[in-house]
């Protein structure tokens, strides 16, 4: 019997642990191949690699990012091939089960929550009698009618096999994130999540997981992405495993977590700030509303004044990267309360805010009493809500428009100074600057085409000069540095129109002056030793209306000339700026 386990992943670099743990249980009675594509992939290139492998049986794993390509790819193949065996699994499918029967006839089976065990059952079934009945947590049809057999007890997480030791993946694992979980469950009942419906926390063995993770490292794995929905639950293990990854990773290694930062302790932080390598952590902390009430309404316990604390202690260590998360959509979070939550959170300065939109799952308790909130919401996944007794859905367009360009001009950094002084001193708070200017992108069209890095710095700049933005001429200033900053080679043609306000005999003038007094540029710029060819030949230079220097070491704007110097380094890839008063040279 030939089997196969697939998958459609939301991007190539990702991996699916799901149908690795499958493959892996099912040894050695039964081999199990892999074969994974992605939601981008055309369905007919999907359904021939798929026919050609000849199988009898193929399991889809299931998710609403894929949901709707999957159907499409199992419509096909039982068109071509009515024999072959159709399962499905996943969390899409694990609820409304009799719906999914009757909406997709070309499902022949559902395996129901856990289905390491089931699936290895139904293999033993289906290369033997065909004995459905024997098979917990599955749905499956018989003489015309649906049947669901009741699902068994959940698995000893200590005893399943490791779903990483198989020799094809060796050659895919420095090229992708890879998955791995020490735990399933979560101690939280948040009624957006489907890991609410789920009682309690298991653990796998931690010594196989620590195993694990040294196979995955001297196999060439570079990213690794922890998926338990709270890895800090139990301080103890989490100390333990953050020691461990401390002292046993390799070079150029990362680890990303899912962390409840209210029930962090402040020893855990110090811990990491002192004794973490920066960059070899990242962690993810979903905030989703500051609103007491909203999160009281969808069960929720949070301490924000503790989360804020945690991100604060983590953000002044400079060690590790963290990544908040909003859900605009939540019960009676209307739009100025998600203003109020935007900026509480904003006001933290995380490495990255993402700002997504409430999707009812199917299984979860608010799409259970969504009425009572009046939701309208996508019939289709990924569910996402349309509307409610507070949120209209005019809100909702304006809110995503803050979402595209938060995503574009914070989340990428590609101008922060910039973006801090609009959110600090222009702009009444950061969700307005993010929400006007979204609004102007989306007004301009820009939302539905490509850009290069220069057009982003073009269009803030016209949005600025469209609005009549005080102090604009030091807002260009800072914009400049910020492009200037992150170069790696000498620009041919900056965004702002007059790459320097100097022809080329003033350039000379200059160039000299600071070759005879190189000090007033530092002793790093004396140490470069450069002549005028040199500075002709990388670097650039410009006028600036205001002290750089000051504003960076004071925070204060002080209106003087100043000349900024950039040193495009095309050995190291490096730009060094340099500013110095107009009066001294």
């Amino acid at each position: 019997m030939k089997i196969i386990c697939s998958t459609l992943n939301a991007k190539y670099i990702h991996t699916n642990i799901a149908i690795r743990y499958l493959k892996a249980f099912a040894q050695p009675e039964f081999d199990v191949e892999i074969a994974e594509y992605t939601i981008k992939d055309p369905i007919m290139n999907i359904v021939t690699d798929l026919i050609r492998k000849k199988p009898n049986v193929i399991g889809f794993s299931c998710y609403i990012w894929n949901i709707e390509e999957t159907i499409k790819v199992v419509k096909m193949i039982k068109k071509i091939d009515p024999s072959i065996q159709v399962i499905v699994g996943g969390p899409e499918v694990s609820y409304d089960v009799i719906e999914w029967m009757e909406n997709v006839k070309e499902f022949d089976f559902i395996v129901i929550g856990e289905g390491e065990e089931t699936f290895k059952q139904m293999l033993i079934e289906l290369s033997g009698e065909m004995q459905m009945e024997n098979v917990h947590g599955i749905a499956f049809r018989k003489d015309d009618q649906i049947k669901i057999n009741p699902q068994r007890n959940k698995l000893d997480l200590r005893e399943l096999p490791s779903p990483f030791r198989f020799e094809e993946d060796i050659p895919h694992l420095g090229k992708r994130v890879i998955y791995i979980e020490t735990s399933r469950g979560c101690p939280f009942s948040c009624q957006f999540c489907l890991s609410s419906i789920e009682v309690g926390v298991r653990y796998f063995d931690r010594e196989k997981v620590k195993d694990d993770i040294r196979y995955l490292m001297q196999n060439g794995a570079k990213t690794i992405k922890f998926v338990d929905r709270t890895f800090n639950i139990s301080r103890s293990y989490a100390m333990e495993m953050f020691r461990f990854l401390i002292d046993e990773h390799l070079p150029g290694t990362v680890f990303q977590f899912e962390i409840t930062a209210d029930i962090m302790r402040p020893e855990v932080i110090e811990f990491l700030n002192e004794e973490a390598p920066p960059g070899l952590f990242r962690f993810e902390i979903g905030v989703q509303s500051t609103n007491d009430f909203t999160n009281e309404l969808v069960k929720r316990k949070q301490n924000f004044e503790k989360l804020s604390r945690t991100v604060r202690m983590v953000k002044d260590g400079g060690k590790i990267d963290q990544h908040l998360d909003l859900i605009a959509g939540l019960p009676e979070e209307d739009y100025h309360s998600f203003r109020k939550t935007f900026n509480d959170v904003f006001a933290m300065r995380p490495e990255e805010l993402q700002l997504g939109f409430l999707k009812l799952l199917r299984g979860t308790g608010l799409r259970l009493s969504a009425k009572e909130h009046q939701y309208i919401y996508m019939d289709h996944s990924p569910y996402e809500m349309l509307g409610n007794n507070v949120l209209s859905f005019d809100d909702i367009i304006r809110i995503k428009q803050v979402e595209d360009v938060l995503e574009k001009y914070w989340n990428d950094h590609r101008m922060d100074f910039t973006v801090e002084y609009l959110v600090t001193h222009t702009f009444p708070s950061p969700f307005d600057f993010f929400q006007e200017f979204g609004s102007y992108w989306e007004e301009k069209g820009w939302s539905r085409i490509g850009h290069q890095l220069e057009d982003l710095f073009k269009r803030l700049y016209e949005f600025l000069q469209m609005r009549g933005t005080a102090d604009l001429d030091v807002v260009e200033g800072l914009m400049k540095y910020d492009y200037l900053s992150r170069q790696k080679y000498k620009p041919r043609k900056p965004w702002w129109e007059q790459a320097s306000i100097y022809d080329k005999s003033e350039r000379s003038v200059i160039y000299q002056r600071i070759i005879q007094h190189p000090n007033q540029l530092g002793q790093g710029f004396v140490q470069l030793g450069l002549t005028e060819k040199d500075l002709f030949k990388h670097t650039l230079i410009d006028k600036l209306s205001f002290d750089l220097d000051k504003y960076f070491t004071e925070g204060k704007i002080v209106k003087r000339e100043t000349t900024i110097l950039s040193y495009f380094d095309s050995s190291t890839e490096t730009t060094t700026i340099y500013s110095v008063v107009e009066n001294a040279l």
